[in-house]
């Protein structure tokens, strides 16, 4: 039943939707196996979908909503202009950090590229700069989105991998910041070569930092009261995004008031459409782990793989560029659901610690977003911008490798990337 696995990523290239194909390829395992097996189906199908900590990913999705469509970005932004905006560069520093900023908030790719792209594309091209080279740092920068902390895909990977949500949280928060840093020193760099503009003259003073500070400290405070309420134990990663929503509408409907009643209908409706789509696509990716299972495919793929599933750094090697290639034509939240099953059960096996491997996962993947010729979120910062992806590529080959090296960091040093999950509780508890 090897062959299923190469069946499914035809069928993916073939444009048919990822949840479907998941579908079709268990369903015919199935009845080339015993067709008596099909009344699995329901079963596994439900039980893929009933869990508690599941339901925080449709709840950070609609704080997101909220957050996006309240005002939020907006400010996160104007903070980032003046914390950063008279370095050198400062019009593409800010998007980093707003992305970071918002990143934090929202936990998705394809929203941060969106909201941020919207409004600095525009901005940075009546500046001066190459939309081109602005395109490209939007999509880069976004690519933090899914790594720090909230973030539905650690979420999801915790829900397929049996492993806990908070310490995928908190392991997120160092690559997610060394990916930032990166692209910043980057930016710097290139600011200070090409002798591009300052956003402003001076250093803010005491008095605009309090100001801007004070206007943006509430959407701020979101990311902190999430990951100060799970460290301390005050509530699970999952109650944190009942808290998401809650503090984001009493900030969008009643603090800054962006949000109006009877946009909520709408706001509730694209988190529903969305919510949707990731829960039948879960639901079918429950039935192919089941079956990837009952044949013992991962084992089947440590015979193949021979001498190197034994040895984790050419293993985690080969995993590496197999999910860099597929992160570019598989959406992110798809590829959790059909490599964490496969790959997993090799990693553990080569003592690869699981919280370690679902950080390396989530990395690969969100540089495949922004990895040619199919990176998403070049699509969508690229039709902000009006050009084509092709046209970003002197710009954003030097950001992927910026990106590529936190991931080879991620990758190779464990203890690095394990040293947070395994002690702040430890920290918290003798605070």
């Amino acid at each position: 039943m090897i062959w299923l696995i190469p069946l499914l990523f035809v069928l993916i290239l073939l444009r048919v939707p990822i949840a479907f194909a998941l579908g079709f390829v268990s369903l015919l395992g199935i009845l080339l196996t015993d067709p008596g097996l099909l009344v699995n189906i329901p079963r596994q199908l439900f039980s893929g979908i009933e869990s508690f900590t599941l339901i925080a990913v449709p709840l950070f999705i609609l704080a997101g909503e909220i957050m996006t469509k309240g005002g939020m970005s907006k400010r996160l932004i104007q903070f980032a202009q003046m914390t950063v905006g008279f370095l050198p560069g400062g019009m593409a520093l800010v998007i980093i950090v707003a992305s970071m900023f918002f990143s934090a908030l929202t936990g998705t790719a394809i929203a941060a590229a969106a909201a941020i792209g919207g409004m600095m594309i525009p901005a940075m091209k009546e500046q001066g700069y190459d939309p081109r080279f602005s395109a490209s740092l939007v999509a880069t920068s976004s690519t933090i989105g899914p790594i720090i902390p909230p973030s539905i895909v650690l979420i999801l990977y915790g829900v397929i991998a049996g492993v806990s949500i908070s310490d995928l949280f908190v392991a997120g928060v160092l690559p997610g910041v060394l990916m930032g840093l990166g692209l910043l020193i980057y930016c710097v760099y290139l600011g200070i070569k090409n002798k591009e503009g300052r956003m402003r003259n001076s250093l803010p003073s005491i008095r605009e930092l309090i100001v801007g500070f004070k206007d943006a400290i509430l959407a701020l405070m979101m990311p902190v009261i999430i990951l100060g309420g799970i460290i301390s134990g005050a509530f699970t990663a999952t109650e944190s995004g009942v808290i998401a929503v809650a503090y984001a509408l009493i900030i969008a409907l009643f603090v800054y008031r962006d949000l109006h009643w009877k946009q909520l209908y709408s706001v509730f409706m694209d988190a529903g459409r969305t919510t949707a789509t990731i829960v039948f696509l879960i639901g079918n990716a429950s039935i192919f782990i089941w079956l990837l299972s009952y044949h013992n495919l991962p084992q089947q793929l440590v015979d193949i793989l021979g001498p190197v599933a034994d040895n984790p750094y050419l293993l985690l090697l080969v995993i590496n560029i197999v999910l860099l290639i597929a992160g570019t034509f598989i959406d992110t939240i798809s590829a959790v659901s059909i490599f964490t099953p496969l790959f997993l059960p090799l990693a553990e096996q080569a003592n690869v610690d699981p919280i370690h491997f679902g950080i390396i996962l989530a990395v690969n993947l969100t540089i495949g977003m922004v990895t040619p010729p199919l990176g998403v979120a070049l699509f969508v910062t690229g039709r902000i911008a009006d050009i084509k992806v092709p046209a970003m590529f002197k710009y954003l080959l030097p950001q992927l490798a910026i990106l590529l090296l936190v991931l080879v960091f991620v990758t190779y040093l464990p203890d690095v990337m394990t040293y947070l999950p395994e002690n702040y509780e430890a920290w918290f508890d003798n605070g």
